[in-house]
């Protein structure tokens, strides 16, 4: 599969989430989990699109590390999620719209990008930016 096909299926799990938030993570060219934003259904204000998917497969797993793994997102990771992706150790995360994007459509933000947290931290993640970002800020107007 390609990058923009596993994007695709963040974005169909994005579309069953309480905000247009979806996430995938690949190990080994294979989707291995996916999950949408429930912090409405849950009443948890943490439960974020990647924060579910992270903790749907570490807890598959029974493993803390997803080192190897790439964790697609429609949505970039905002502070909370960014710093689990850390604490995780993901390898690469590759999101759609900017928090700047989503700033700019009045969507609720807290300005500090993934990149940051990340620059701050003890990992080297690499990180992707705009990959079917237009396909997937639709989902937010």
């Amino acid at each position: 599969m390609t990058p923009e096909e596993y994007m695709r299926i963040a974005l169909e799990e994005a579309k069953q989430g309480d905000a247009p938030y979806g996430a995938v993570i690949v190990k080994d060219n294979k989707v291995v989990a996916a999950a949408h934003n429930t912090v409405k259904r849950d009443r948890d204000p943490s439960a974020h699109a990647e924060m579910n998917v992270i903790r749907k497969l570490t807890s598959q797993i029974k493993n803390l590390s997803l080192a190897g793994c790439t964790i697609y997102t429609t949505g970039e990771p905002c502070p909370m999620c960014a710093t689990v992706c850390v604490w995780a150790g993901i390898d690469e995360i590759v999101y759609a719209v900017s928090i700047k994007d989503l700033m700019r459509i009045n969507q609720a933000q807290i300005d500090i990008s993934c990149e940051e947290i990340i620059a701050k931290s003890f990992r080297d993640i690499k990180v992707t930016k705009g990959l079917l970002k237009e396909e997937c800020l639709e989902l937010f107007q």
